[in-house]
């Protein structure tokens, strides 16, 4: 209840701000619409998973991983479109989209955790063919969704995920040392031939003030974000009142990306502080059930989830601040997305349940 309650009450204060942020679009209501929607599902899919025991879950891995699959590949289909920033990454039922990335999270974080926990228990975690096996199961699955979405922003939160997961999990620190190597060994030849010179300029903008120096290309975003943050001051200009969160152009992808600086200038550092400790809340209360978990993979899976939000909220108020690039990351419970919204609430009905169901005596003796 402690956690549901926390994740409500970001919940409801997100919709609020999105119905502000929203007031002068068009179709204002189908926004909200859809949100409240998306937490009816979750708060469903939350109980649904708080029920259900994640050891029998887990044990249907290869479904799982099926259902990762098929998903991603229906983006290939006439279903699949792709939004304002090229990325191919929605799938359109009428008036509805679904983000396959955001529901992959959650499948992936459980696959993980239950791929980690069998060669911690029944080979070794440290040996060559075990990091060769999970690096492999990580690359298949954010190799796929990046060929075929082309959004990065979402495998770096799978990368974040994956990494966390193996130091909880166990993996020695030699590894994480070769595997940063690696990448940047590999990085240059990444950099050169993969992305484009204007994905390039969007990473190194917030770094260097000669891309983009009339700041209305690349750097429009990023400089309205933080005009609307310092326009916001201590008490903010009040519930519905901003000048940029209330203009139409000003501040574009405001219920969604940039939601954070909505909040920033209508309720100010006030009510910027009250989203971080609430997001702080959950993510401690993520860690601690974790923590008193009574076996590895429950643990792992616990640790996922908070990893998962970690990234997202460190980048996306760091992009709202202006000192990371933006890549469209969205802030968890807080922002636009009916996919978002419902598929956090089932992750934290996996983390509801490891704390909800008592484990068998047998469980005691994994740590």
């Amino acid at each position: 209840m402690v956690l549901l309650s926390l994740c409500l009450t970001a919940s409801i204060f997100g919709i609020t701000m999105i119905a502000s942020a929203t007031s002068s679009l068009l179709n204002a209501p189908r926004y909200l619409f859809v949100q409240i929607i998306g937490l009816l599902i979750g708060l469903v899919l939350f109980v649904l998973f708080t029920v259900i025991d994640i050891d029998i879950l887990a044990e249907r891995w290869g479904a799982i991983i099926v259902f990762e699959v098929i998903l991603a590949l229906l983006l290939l289909t006439p279903l699949g479109y792709a939004d304002n920033t090229g990325n191919r990454a929605w799938l359109r039922f009428g008036l509805f989209g679904i983000q396959p990335s955001e529901v992959i999270k959650a499948a992936f974080i459980v696959v993980m955790a239950k791929h980690i926990t069998y060669l911690k228990e029944f080979k070794s975690l440290n040996s060559v063919m075990s990091v060769a096996q999970l690096v492999l199961h990580c690359m298949f699955i954010v190799g796929l969704l990046v060929i075929i979405s082309k959004d990065m922003g979402s495998a770096l939160v799978f990368l974040f995920i994956f990494f966390v997961m193996l130091f909880v999990g166990g993996l020695r620190i030699y590894w994480f040392l070769i595997g940063i190597t690696g990448i940047a060994a590999v990085f240059p030849l990444f950099w050169t031939h993969v992305l484009t010179e204007r994905y390039r300029q969007r990473i190194l903008s917030p770094y260097d003030s000669s891309i983009d120096p009339s700041g209305f290309d690349i750097r429009w975003q990023a400089n309205q974000s933080k005009i609307a943050l310092a326009s916001g001051q201590l008490k903010g200009m009040g519930y519905g009142n901003g000048n940029i969160s209330q203009s139409v152009d000003a501040l574009p992808a405001k219920q969604t990306d940039f939601i954070f600086s909505v909040i920033g200038e209508e309720l100010g550092m006030i009510g910027c502080s009250i989203v971080i400790l609430l997001l702080l809340a959950i993510i401690i209360r993520c860690i601690y059930v974790g923590a008193k978990s009574r076996n590895t993979m429950s643990m792992l899976v616990c640790f996922g989830v908070a990893a998962w939000l970690i990234f997202q909220t460190i980048e996306n108020i760091c992009m709202c601040i202006g000192i990371a690039p933006v890549i469209g990351i969205t802030l968890p419970f807080f922002s636009y997305g009916g996919s978002s919204i419902f598929s956090l609430f089932a992750a934290m009905g996996l983390v509801s349940g490891v704390k909800y169901r008592p484990k068998p005596e047998r469980f005691r003796v994994f740590r």
